[in-house]
């Protein structure tokens, strides 16, 4: 049995996605490689909206891949934690923002 579920080398397959279904997999791939090319954003600016957004949705193999490629745009330190803290002042402000909702529902209830 693995130690955990996620295994760091897997991340090295993630090329491997067309094995299975080839034309999806390389559209996949052109479309992925067309959106971190230089645009209206910087790849530089791209790879820390990346890092942020992985924080955000938990994937531990794009935390790994956008953490190197942030630090390979000329990303620092201090850099990387302040895309993480937006992600979580975004999750954070996500679930408090549903407070709304469950105020909404005791007004509605004890009236």
């Amino acid at each position: 049995m693995k130690e955990t579920y996620y295994n760091r080398e897997d991340l090295k397959k993630f090329g491997k996605i067309t094995d299975f279904q080839k034309e999806l997999g390389d559209k996949f791939f052109e479309y992925y490689d067309s959106v971190f090319k230089d645009g209206a954003l910087t790849k530089r600016e791209k790879s820390l909206i990346a890092l942020a957004v992985a924080h955000a949705i938990q994937c531990p193999y794009c935390i790994d891949a956008y953490t190197s490629d942030t630090l390979k745009q000329g990303c620092n330190e201090e850099e990387l934690m302040e895309a993480v803290h937006v992600s979580a002042a975004i999750r954070g402000g996500a679930s408090l923002v549903h407070g709304v909702q469950m105020m909404n529902q005791v007004k509605d209830k004890m009236m």
